[in-house]
């Protein structure tokens, strides 16, 4: 699959919700438990700061959005975390294990440095195997494991904190 990786823009909103609500719906992947409208999702990429990174990947046979990563500062109530950032790579539930997230990874480690970043930080559902081995294959190590974290469809999920230095 060819891709192009770039900035999101708002006209991207439909792609993107087109990957996101499938994988939220499955409840089998991420955090998240409520789909996102277009709308909002369009306004969400509106309002984004200058620190925060939004790159989706572009089928290009067909123009059509097959994944995203962002990030955003992990706290902004303190500059002592401002060299910090809080990453989320999504894939179409159809493209997994295509290289979608390997084309990602670079594009947004480049910005993240760009923006003075200098580690990113995320979460992983305890039972997501995949998205653990994705990540450390991106150079993420574990530096820990929240038990019984979140509460999803009235069952805990373990969650597994890495990291990553740029």
């Amino acid at each position: 699959m060819e891709l192009l990786v770039r900035d999101a823009i708002p006209d991207d909103a439909a792609g993107i919700v087109s990957v996101f609500n499938p994988i939220i719906e499955s409840h089998a992947y991420t955090l998240f438990d409520t789909p996102f409208s277009v709308e909002a999702e369009r306004a969400y990429i509106t309002g984004l700061s200058d620190r925060e990174i939004f790159n989706v990947a572009v089928r290009t046979s067909d123009n059509s959005v097959v994944g995203f990563q962002s990030m955003a500062p992990f706290a902004t109530y303190t500059h002592a975390f401002d060299h910090v950032g809080v990453v989320g790579t999504y894939v179409d539930l159809g493209s997994r294990r295509q290289g979608v997230a390997t084309c990602l990874f670079p594009v947004t480690f480049e910005i993240a440095r760009q923006k003075g970043y200098e580690k990113i930080f995320t979460y992983i559902r305890g039972d997501n195997p995949a998205a653990l081995a994705t990540y450390q294959t991106h150079g993420f190590r574990i530096v820990g494991r929240a038990d019984r974290h979140a509460k999803l469809n009235g069952k805990y999920v373990d969650v597994f904190i890495v990291e990553r230095r740029l």
